[in-house]
Parts: structure tokens; C-alpha cells; sequence
């Protein structure tokens, strides 16, 4: 764990932002853009900086419905969990794949289409894999996106 400079947190808060921002663009008066890209440079290498990444308008792709599923696996010895990740990263549609502890084994986010999609996706694909119980389904009506605490 590190514990960023005030100013690292500036940077961070940036990136979050727009990963696409120049060093000089983040500086903005308080460095200059060589010292800032020393900085981030360092965040990187202590882990604290994994990646940068473009994010998507799925809509605007023609994935207008976006679903959490809740999947219970049927019985856990009798299915290995490593089956299970393995079949269900095959499946383009599912987005994320999260182990959890509570209720359900895992919790899934799907992008579909519209409705139709996501309930060819579930029927064809997630009902069918190994060892799937109970499937809990939310649909995503709105979304915010906030950066997480720095």
C-alpha cells in the first residue's frame, strides 16, 4: 500500500477523468510536465496505477440493456467452480465476473442488445452452463459513474 502525495492525488483524480490527458495538461501551473510524468511513472510502478483504459458507449455500440445476474450454483461439490469461470468467460456477452460471498456464488454483468438478446443470452448460454442453479436478474436502468476515493 502507498500513501500518494497530495499532489498524486491531484494526478490520480485526473487520470480518472481522462486517462488520455498529457503530463502538461495535468501539471497545469503546479509542476512542470516532466516532473508530472516522473510522478505517474512512479504510481505505476508501485502498482498503484494498473492501467489505462478506454471505456465504452455500449449504447451507442447497440448494447442498449445491461444486467446483473445473481447465479447460485446448484450444488458446489459437484461442479468446480474453475468449470464454471472457465465456461462462463467464454460468453462475449457477460462483461464482468465477480465471486462473492453472500446469497449467490457469483454476480455477473451481462450486455445484451435489447430484451430479446439478453433472454436468448440467458437461456442459450448462462442456463446451460455447468453446474448453474438459480439465476437472480436486475436490470440496469441508469448508471453514475464515480471515481472511488483518493
Amino acid at each position: 500500500m502507498i500513501r500518494p502525495h497530495p499532489l498524486d492525488r491531484v494526478i490520480l483524480r485526473g487520470l480518472q477523468e481522462d486517462a488520455t490527458q498529457s503530463a502538461r495538461k495535468l501539471a497545469a501551473g503546479r509542476l512542470n510536465s516532466a516532473a508530472i510524468q516522473r510522478r505517474i511513472q512512479k504510481l505505476e510502478e508501485a502498482g498503484a496505477i494498473r492501467s489505462r483504459r478506454v471505456i465504452l458507449d455500449r449504447e451507442a455500440l447497440g448494447f442498449g440493456v445491461t444486467v446483473f445476474l445473481g447465479v447460485k450454483l446448484a450444488t458446489k461439490g459437484r461442479v468446480s467452480l474453475d468449470d464454471f469461470e472457465r465456461a462462463v468467460a467464454a460468453i462475449p456477452e457477460v462483461q464482468t465476473v465477480q465471486h462473492v460471498l453472500g446469497v449467490y456464488d457469483y454476480r455477473l454483468r451481462v450486455v445484451a442488445r435489447d430484451l430479446s438478446d439478453f433472454e436468448r443470452v440467458l437461456r442459450r448460454r448462462i442456463m446451460t452452463l455447468p453446474g448453474v442453479g438459480q439465476v437472480d436478474a436486475n436490470v440496469l436502468l441508469s448508471e453514475e459513474r464515480r471515481p472511488g476515493p483518493i
